[in-house]
C-alpha cells in the first residue's frame, strides 16, 4: 500500500464543497445525477471527458453551468467541418514592426467545451487532442503552456448521424470518461419544460476558487490504495482483452480491449469516488463505480456482439 497520509480536514472540506457544487448545478440542471457525479469526479482527477447523447439533452448547458461554479476561465469552441487547427490553438501574425507575434486561440482557458467534436475532420481533432495530452501547444518551435487546471469537456452526437467523423480509438483513449446522456424521466421532463418555458431564472454562484480546486486535485492523488484494489483494476482491464484465451466474454464479444491507461483511470476515479463517500481509501466497489465510463470508449465490439445487439455496457457488466 502506498504510504501517503490524507488530511482528514481537507477530505471533509472536499466532500462539503462537492455537495455545494451539486446544489448549485441542480439549480439549472434537472436530474442527470450520475452524469454530474462522473463529470465532477473527472474534474477532480484532472481528467478530460466526452459526453455522448442525441441533440437537446442539455450537454452544453451542463458544462457551462459547471464552469460557472468554478472561478475559472471558460471557452466554447463549436466544431464544424471547416474548422482549422489554427482556429483552436492560435496562429502567428506579423505586427507593425514586421515581427511575428503569437495570437492565442480559444484553447487558452481553464475549461474548454469542445462542442460536437466529431463534426470536424481528423486534422483539427488531432490539434485539440495533442493539447490535451501535452497541456501545451507548440507554434513556430515555441512552446506555450496551457493554464492549470486545464480540462477539455467534449460533446459528440451518436456516430450514426450524418456528417460525423468518428474519433480514432487512440484519441478517445485520452479522455478519462465517456459519459452517456439518456432521455429524462417523465417527471424530470415535466420539470424541465416548467423551468424553461416560464420566467424562472437561476443564478449559479461560484463555489470553488482556482487554488481550492488545485488543492483538492492534489488530495485525490495522495489517497492511498491497497495492493488488492490495484490488482483488481488491472485484472478487470486485462479481462477486456480477447488476446488472452481465458477471457471468455472478451473472446466471444470483443474485437479488442483496453490498454494500461484504463487501469490508471480506474484507480484515480476510484480514489475520488471514495473521498466523496467519506472513505479515506478506495475499495473494489469504488473501482466498479467508475468502470462503465472508464471502459466503454476503450473497448470495441466484434461482429457477433453487434449482430446480437449486445451493448458495450452489457459486456462491461458481464466482466464485472
Amino acid at each position: 500500500m502506498e504510504n501517503h497520509q490524507v488530511d482528514i480536514h481537507t477530505a471533509r472540506a472536499f466532500a462539503a464543497a462537492y455537495r455545494k457544487l451539486k446544489e448549485e448545478i441542480h439549480k439549472v440542471i434537472v436530474g442527470q445525477d450520475e452524469v454530474i457525479d462522473q463529470l465532477l469526479i473527472a474534474l477532480f482527477s484532472k481528467g478530460h471527458c466526452v459526453l455522448v447523447g442525441v441533440p437537446g439533452l442539455a450537454k452544453t448547458l451542463l458544462i457551462q453551468t459547471i464552469a460557472q461554479c468554478f472561478a475559472l476561465s471558460f471557452h466554447r469552441i463549436q466544431f464544424t467541418p471547416d474548422l482549422m487547427p489554427a482556429d483552436i490553438i492560435g496562429s502567428e501574425t506579423l505586427d507593425k514592426e514586421r515581427n511575428f507575434k503569437f495570437v492565442k486561440g480559444p484553447i487558452f482557458a481553464h475549461i474548454i467545451l469542445a462542442d460536437e467534436i466529431n463534426r470536424t475532420p481528423p486534422k483539427t481533432q488531432a490539434a485539440l487532442l495533442e493539447a490535451m495530452q501535452e497541456r501545451a501547444v507548440t507554434i513556430g518551435g515555441q512552446r506555450y503552456p496551457l493554464p492549470n487546471p486545464f480540462f477539455v469537456l467534449a460533446t459528440q452526437n451518436p456516430i450514426e448521424q450524418e456528417g460525423t467523423y468518428p474519433l480514432p480509438e487512440a484519441q478517445l483513449d485520452r479522455f478519462m470518461f465517456e459519459i452517456q446522456l439518456t432521455y429524462p424521466s417523465f417527471e424530470e421532463e415535466v420539470e424541465v419544460i416548467r423551468r424553461t418555458t416560464g420566467a424562472y431564472h437561476a443564478e449559479v454562484k461560484k463555489v470553488l476558487e482556482e487554488q481550492e480546486l488545485l488543492l483538492f486535485q492534489e488530495l485525490v492523488r495522495k489517497v492511498p490504495v491497497a495492493d488488492n484494489v490495484i490488482e483488481y483494476a488491472v485484472r478487470l482491464v486485462q479481462k477486456t482483452r480477447p488476446t488472452i484465451e481465458s477471457n471468455t466474454v472478451a473472446v466471444e464479444y470483443l474485437e479488442w480491449g483496453a490498454g494500461p491507461r484504463a487501469s490508471q483511470y480506474l484507480i484515480l476515479g476510484g480514489k475520488c469516488h471514495a473521498l466523496l463517500h467519506g472513505k479515506l481509501s478506495p475499495d473494489i466497489e469504488d473501482v466498479q463505480a467508475v468502470a462503465l465510463p472508464v471502459l466503454r470508449h476503450r473497448i470495441v465490439r466484434n461482429f457477433k456482439a453487434e449482430a446480437e445487439g449486445i451493448s458495450l455496457d452489457t459486456i462491461i457488466q458481464k466482466l464485472l
